[in-house]
């Protein structure tokens, strides 16, 4: 981690603040790895089992908006270990799940958690390291909830074969450790705030608005943009991981030990790429780093579809999670930076888990052009919606260097 001069009480929030983006992944990519094994002991079918997944990013997306709001109204940290045990303990007891309805349920409610956990943790972290560093910080945000897809996928394998995939959700538990460590080791009264003295000056001021996010039409307009990039960045993670090693499998004869290895190779470039992509944003600014990055996207997307052999296919994943989801470290530097800080909670998680609920429909999607069309059809629209995203970007004048806080100087509500 980057040098600071933090108290103990600071870095160890800084620390479970970053830690726990990688518990929240590790539970959420449970479903991944047993949801073949769910739908076949539940009698489900297709649709009954998608329904699994889309109803959780519903339940991130009202976890985002709740939990958004009572953190800028609270104590942050007080808040953030709620969402911790929220969806740690919603996805144990999907140990005991009978019915698909039950399943539903308890998805719908680890969603909760999880969703209302990002926000606020990025929100804790901003007002810990300065806000010129948030981009490195928020990188390694990113790179850890890569590590707890890892450990996901060697716990499945372990797991699961011996207890089943109820023994599997019974370890969601584990983040509840962490909780009694937090709850005992920081001390949430004296985490650092870099904002408590603008705070205490606008005291009057409302916190925790979602309306405040469509306060004027400049506002209305950043927000919406943002949800649509968002949106893009979450369709095009889903489309890469959940669709191209099934297309590898099926159109190109790669095996799927090849495409595990695919993945591995995909998930260390995305690493790398986050590792890259938050130096960059400290130190250019949003608009150049997003806009070389969603061009890249754009165009790795696309050239993929020629990639046939074992080299290419590593070398051609590798480079597209990179670009593709390397840019998802940038999200809540940039909306924290964007944004008051009266709603700078409010902002990263509703942004964010719209994105997630509207993007998680690009699976679909991708499903209906695979039956109607063809790869290269899937690999075009995929290619398409990165320089979508490139155009919302754009329409932003606040990324423009000269307008994007470079000093680190968050405006206030009134400012704004």
């Amino acid at each position: 981690m980057m040098k600071t001069n933090l108290s103990k009480n600071d870095r160890r929030a800084l620390i479970a603040a970053i830690v726990a983006s990688g518990m929240d992944d590790l539970n959420v990519m449970f479903l991944a790895f047993s949801m073949s094994t769910i739908i076949s002991q539940l009698n489900l079918t297709g649709a009954q089992g998608g329904w699994i997944g889309t109803i959780t990013n519903f339940g991130m997306l009202f976890g985002g908006l709740i939990f958004g709001v009572l953190a800028d109204r609270y104590n942050k940290f007080k808040v953030f270990k709620w969402t911790v045990i929220i969806f740690s303990i919603a996805t144990g007891l999907i140990f005991f799940t009978e019915s698909i309805g039950y399943l539903y349920l308890m998805r719908f409610i680890a969603g909760i958690g999880v969703g209302g956990e990002y926000g606020v943790a990025i929100s804790i972290m901003a007002g810990i390291v300065p806000v010129e560093k948030m981009g490195r910080i928020s990188s390694l945000n990113g790179i850890v909830g890569q590590i707890g897809s890892i450990t996901s996928a060697i716990l499945a394998g372990l797991i699961a074969p011996i207890f089943g995939w109820r023994g599997l959700f019974l370890f969601g538990l584990f983040p509840l450790i962490f909780v009694i460590w937090m709850h005992f080791a920081i001390d949430p009264e004296t985490i650092t705030d870099h904002d408590a003295s603008a705070s205490e000056k606008t005291a009057t001021q409302p916190k925790g608005r979602i309306a405040d996010l469509f306060k004027d039409r400049a506002l209305t307009q950043q927000t919406l943009a943002l949800m649509v990039m968002t949106t893009v960045q979450i369709a095009g993670y889903f489309g890469m991981m959940n669709w191209l090693p099934t297309i590898m499998q099926e159109n190109i004869g790669v095996s799927v030990s090849g495409s595990s290895t695919w993945m591995v190779a995909t998930i260390l470039g995305m690493c790398l790429g986050m590792l890259v992509f938050g130096n960059l944003l400290d130190k250019f600014g949003p608009r150049l780093v997003y806009g070389v990055f969603l061009i890249c996207s754009a165009a790795s997307v696309y050239l993929f579809t020629f990639a046939q052999t074992g080299p290419q296919l590593l070398i051609g994943g590798a480079i597209l999670g990179f670009f593709v989801n390397g840019m998802f470290a940038g999200y809540g530097a940039m909306i924290t930076r964007l944004y008051p800080y009266e709603v700078r909670t409010v902002a990263n998680n509703t942004i964010l888990n719209v994105g997630r609920a509207v993007g998680g429909f690009s699976s679909v999607i991708i499903g209906l052009i695979l039956d109607n069309s063809g790869v290269a059809t899937v690999m075009i629209f995929l290619a398409s919606l990165y320089l979508v995203s490139l155009v919302f970007m754009l329409s932003m004048p606040n990324l423009k260097q000269s307008r994007y806080q470079q000093d680190g100087q968050l405006p206030t509500l009134a400012e704004a």
